[in-house]
């Protein structure tokens, strides 16, 4: 869906399809074949945004943000058209001052059908693996930890999709929500992330975002209460 497009849910939802004037968008496949720099400046704005000097906490979020994009995309396309735009690493581009959704755009692509199959290869294998790897060359996130944040991402852009879909009218886009992100969270990478796997969904391991200061809990958390005993520690996820 592209950003000025009415039709969609619109926001992390939207793709532009032509550059930001004067933005500094690079393409994904370059990030992941360790082009680190817009990465580690990327989390280094999330630190002093949540005003956290722990690093971890900010790559965390830093990574559960993009992957919420990339998860919205490509599932809200499908279930509104039945189809998923192009999104291999080499035409998505993206600029880390930005916020959604001007953040990514795409340079190409032809859309493909919107099976679960196609989302996984697009985002799972083309995007959420490499992005893992690239997030932990910058800073040591454990990796149960960065795919509890993608099946939270993909979790809240189910609930997205359905909330939209009951003020609109369109039963149908909720149904294709919930059966592709049921095929979604069929994988091993998926699966033990947090249950159930729809809009109730409350995820295995924490973001960290608790640690932020005046931070409390995410609605998915698997906390029910900030574990304080934790605090100053290196644990967590």
């Amino acid at each position: 869906m592209e950003g000025d497009d009415a039709s969609g849910p619109g926001g992390f939802f939207a793709l532009r399809t032509a550059p930001v004037p004067d933005g500094g968008h690079l393409a994904l496949a370059r990030l992941y074949a360790g082009e680190g720099a817009p990465l580690t400046a990327r989390i280094d704005t999330v630190a002093e945004r949540l005003g956290t000097s722990e690093r971890r906490v900010a790559a965390s979020v830093a990574h559960l943000g993009l992957a919420a994009r990339l998860w919205s995309i490509a599932l809200g396309a499908a279930a509104l058209t039945g189809g998923v735009p192009g999104l291999r690493a080499e035409d998505l581009h993206w600029d880390p001052r930005l916020p959604a959704p001007q953040d990514l755009w795409s340079g190409g692509g032809a859309a493909r059908a919107g099976s679960a199959a196609r989302i996984r290869e697009a985002v799972q294998y083309g995007h959420l693996a490499p992005l893992a790897e690239a997030v932990r060359r910058d800073t040591p996130v454990p990796v149960r930890l960065l795919w509890g944040n993608a099946g939270s991402a993909l979790a809240g852009a189910v609930r997205q999709l359905i909330a939209w879909a009951g003020a609109h009218a369109r039963p149908d886009v909720a149904a294709r929500a919930r059966a592709l992100a049921a095929e979604l969270f069929d994988h091993p990478d998926l699966r033990g992330t947090g249950a159930p796997h729809g809009p109730g969904f409350r995820r295995g391991t924490c973001c960290l975002y608790y640690r932020v200061p005046g931070g409390g809990l995410c609605g998915d958390c698997v906390f029910d209460e900030a574990p304080r005993r934790l605090r100053g520690r290196s644990g967590g996820g």
